[in-house]
């Protein structure tokens, strides 16, 4: 039993990272985790073996903020899981964190004594443990994973993943031509340090997609006309998300529960609301050329590590103020009279492993917008799904400024 142990914790997850990912791509399009991983598998009589390590790591959320917390594998998220309906899985689940821990199967149907809900369906894994689930896999979704130990601290310390399990679907006519999965979270970190604080309840100052804030979010890249899903699961703590995707309207086509039965029959949207503890699915034809932002409209989670605790300074009249105040201290400089977007480029020194009210730079200049966004990019005539960076504007297409002499011409002078 002890060799049988160490193979399990040692030797297995070596052999797993030389196995590859799913080749018999023919019957789905295989998903992209933008800023992410796949779940590397061997196939033994049939059974798609998989290994999930629950264990201490290092993340870089951006570049700046590197925290401690806890993932799957050295990830977070975990990797994706992607199968196809009626495959067969063994998952082997090693704990290498000083607590127990179990992972539930989040939305996908199956035998209770595999639903890994520490107490009523399992003993919880205890720390150096390895448990194994095994289960079938019989309807196509999206899907997640996470503990059901002490969920509070575990998935909000990063123990989250996404499963995609595809559709047999030999026609490709009938697949998505891009296909990407996204989970959404929220950290509480405070400013200078690097620990996520789980019994945070409503202070939340880092929002991801896959672990990532923008800037550094990996944009999403699809051909003019491509169908395109993006599957969005949402395993934060407290917070719904409505993501918003500029130049398009879509469909909401899934959910973790299942899929829409007739696309006719639903309203086109633009923003999509993705409540905690589930999946949304949405489909679009990327018809519309450009670099099209996609975030969540709750406009605090778009900011990094802001402060909420912080006096109304809107329209104050600084500079009387910082002469009063640098007689005590002379490099003191009021920020946010005029909004937020003095304060990403203040010039004044920040802790360390901190990215207070960083942003994206775009090709025409800095942002505010940063923490749960990213890009759209929809090319014509590109020929692969490389980063084919900024792009360039069709002639007469960009709004410029004009002068008052434009305005009248245009009857606005009655305005003046």
């Amino acid at each position: 039993m002890k060799w049988i142990l160490l193979f399990f914790i040692f030797i297995f997850p070596a052999l797993a990272q030389e196995c590859c990912c799913p080749t018999d791509t023919h019957n789905y399009t295989p998903v992209v985790v933008p800023n992410g991983c796949k779940a590397r598998h061997h196939v033994i009589n049939g059974v798609k073996i998989f290994h999930l390590v629950a264990e201490e790591i290092e993340w870089e959320v951006a570049k700046g903020l590197t925290i401690h917390t806890w993932g799957y594998n050295g990830s977070v998220p975990g990797p994706l899981i992607e199968v196809v309906e009626g495959d067969r899985v063994r998952i082997y689940v090693t704990n290498k964190l000083p607590a127990p821990t179990t992972v539930h199967w989040h939305g996908v149907i199956l035998p209770c004594g595999m639903d890994g809900v520490a107490g009523l369906t399992q003993k919880a894994i205890m720390p150096n443990e390895t448990y194994m689930y095994e289960f079938t896999f019989h309807d196509a979704g999206t899907f997640m994973y996470h503990p059901h130990y002490d969920n509070m601290t575990q998935e909000d310390m990063g123990l989250v993943g996404m499963i995609v399990v595809h559709k047999k679907e030999p026609d490709p006519e009938k697949r998505p031509d891009r296909d990407f999965a996204i989970m959404l979270h929220e950290w509480s970190i405070p400013v200078g340090t690097a620990k996520p604080n789980p019994a945070e309840m409503g202070g939340f100052n880092i929002l991801t997609m896959n672990g990532k804030v923008m800037p550094y979010t990996e944009p999403l890249v699809a051909k003019k006309n491509d169908r395109v899903w993006i599957r969005y699961g949402n395993l934060s703590a407290m917070d719904h998300h409505p993501i918003h995707l500029h130049g398009y309207s879509f469909k909401i086509i899934g959910t973790d529960g299942g899929w829409a039965k007739d696309k006719s029959l639903l309203l086109p949207e633009t923003t999509v609301l993705v409540p905690t503890g589930s999946v949304r699915v949405i489909e679009f034809c990327a018809h519309n050329p450009g670099d099209w932002i996609f975030h969540c409209h709750m406009t605090h989670h778009i900011m990094n590590q802001m402060g909420h605790n912080l006096p109304n300074v809107i329209g104050a009249e600084a500079e009387l103020l910082n002469k009063k105040i640098r007689k005590l201290i002379p490099d003191f400089k009021m920020l946010g009279t005029k909004g937020m977007r003095d304060m990403t480029k203040s010039g004044m020194p920040i802790p360390p492993n901190s990215i207070p009210m960083l942003g994206y730079t775009g090709q025409f200049g800095q942002t505010v917008i940063g923490g749960m966004a990213n890009i759209l990019r929809v090319r014509e005539n590109i020929t692969s799904y490389e980063d084919p960076g900024p792009y360039h504007f069709p002639k007469d297409t960009m709004a410029k400024p004009v002068s008052k002499q434009e305005m009248r011409e245009d009857f606005l002078g009655i305005f003046e």
